[in-house]
């Protein structure tokens, strides 16, 4: 059973706004250090961020404006580092990456999973040690796996009985044996949303357990003595809040390595149970204590393989979300407030799903607040909306904002650091914003917005 269990939120998640008890005007000022980044608080009505005011960050770099807190995440990294002491932790660069995070992975110790060569770049720009790198993706390139092998990366998750053989001819060109891992679709269903969920057999990721799949993978690679074999890859989905799914996937990679034991006599040494724990984004959401989950799934891993006769493996994860997600807000300047009588009022800003998606893509939900003041107004049933031509440009369906909101006022929405930024468009032709790093009372720059200038560049 789960060492951390917890539902996804409490009964009063399920209700609608008007179904849930009354909010009082203290409520909607509040900053729930649950949700947002740890060094959050309310200076003088205002929010404020590694010391830094939202209204300077908002005059200084424009809105909208992701806000990533460094002491939160850099912290998330250490927790992982030290729970994780005896494993290996590799960040899951998907979430959000750039130069300077990856500055501050290699700063406290931590891993890198990459999934395109573009990610790879990024990493090998500020010189990250390749041998801690390791390369995912369904459909690798020949000019991505070629530059992985040349940069020496640690570990290629192969994901395909193609991948294998052009690997194995590209590494036989370069005269390289490099150590591989099989992505395995273990057939566990993670309780979370369709398109996040990702080891059940109908999807792209992954050679098939129940198929037999995985076990004829690993037969190719052990013909190819240009590649070297040392474990299994599994990936059951994302913001995942219990350890139920991995113990079922774990138990299911057990009977492949004995399979393979028994028929190759190869003890494989290292077992990657990725990632995909969750973080709370409403009130009622809470997140996996991470030393609770290191000893968690040890113990899993401990007990399947002790149970399977099998000498214990190196354990890996891959935490993407938990450890960038909660240390990133994204502020918005409200535009217009326009009330629909009898239902809601809908409050628009200066971004929306080119900044955010997950709410249009997932359904997602998040938490906002008015930042730039406190009000003792009364709460008003509200829809954080954008402004692109879209009727579900949504950014927050139904919360609560102060009924003496008004245009200037300034938005913040909680734990947008994974996954936002990186699923950023241009959609409707508006900029991406600048990511600032927020620390000490300080406020950086890490990458720059983009401009007009910047949309029009490369059209002919």
């Amino acid at each position: 059973m789960s060492r951390f269990a917890h539902p996804a939120g409490d009964r009063h998640a399920e209700m609608l706004p008007h179904e849930r008890p009354p909010l009082a005007p203290a409520d909607l000022n509040r900053i729930n250090p649950a949700i947002w980044p740890r060094t959050s608080a309310r200076t003088d009505g205002t929010l404020t961020v590694g010391g830094v005011d939202v209204r300077d960050l908002a005059r200084d770099h424009g809105t909208p404006l992701y806000v990533l807190d460094e002491d939160d995440v850099r912290s998330r990294m250490r927790d992982y580092a030290t729970a994780f002491a005896d494993s290996d932790v590799h960040y899951a660069g998907k979430a959000f990456l750039c130069k300077e995070i990856v500055r501050w992975l290699q700063d406290e110790g931590l891993g890198l999973d990459v999934a395109s060569g573009g990610e790879l770049a990024v990493a090998l720009s500020v010189g990250f040690p390749p041998e801690r790198i390791t390369m995912h993706g369904n459909n690798k390139s020949v000019a991505e796996l070629t530059r992985a092998l040349e940069a020496g990366v640690g570990h290629i998750v192969v994901d395909s009985y193609e991948e294998i053989t052009r690997l194995g001819y590209l590494a036989e060109q370069r005269g390289l044996r490099p150590k591989v891992m099989i992505r395995v679709t273990t057939g566990v269903e993670a309780h979370t949303h369709e398109f996040i969920a990702t080891a059940h057999d109908d999807q792209k990721f992954g050679l098939s357990l129940n198929t037999g799949a995985a076990a004829e993978a690993v037969r190719r690679i052990l013909a190819l003595p240009q590649l070297e074999l040392v474990g299994l890859h599994s990936h059951i989905g994302s913001q995942i809040v219990d350890t139920a799914g991995f113990e079922v996937a774990a138990r299911r990679l057990a009977t492949l390595l004995v399979q393979i034991k028994d028929e190759h006599g190869v003890v494989l040494p290292e077992l990657d149970l990725g990632g995909g724990y969750g973080i709370a984004y409403v009130e009622g959401e809470e997140a996996p204590d991470i030393k609770e989950l290191a000893d968690g799934l040890r113990e899993i891993v401990t007990k399947v393989c002790v149970d399977a006769g099998l000498p214990v493996p190196r354990l890996t994860v891959e935490p993407g979300r938990t450890i960038v997600g909660p240390g990133g807000i994204t502020l918005y300047q409200v535009g217009t407030v326009k009330d629909v009588e009898g239902l809601r009022t809908y409050v628009s800003i200066d971004g929306g799903m080119s900044d955010n998606v997950r709410t249009a893509l997932y359904g997602a939900e998040y938490t906002a607040v008015l930042a730039s003041r406190e009000s003792q107004a009364e709460p008003m049933l509200s829809r954080l909306v954008g402004k692109h031509c879209e009727s579900g440009d949504i950014i927050v369906r139904d919360f609560h904002l102060p009924a003496d909101l008004a245009p200037g006022d300034l938005i913040a929405v909680a734990s947008t650091g994974a996954y936002c930024r990186s699923l950023a468009s241009n959609y409707n032709y508006l900029p991406r914003p600048a990511v600032v790093a927020v620390s000490g009372g300080v406020a950086r720059v890490i990458v720059q917005g983009e401009t007009e200038d910047d949309l029009l560049r490369g059209q002919l």
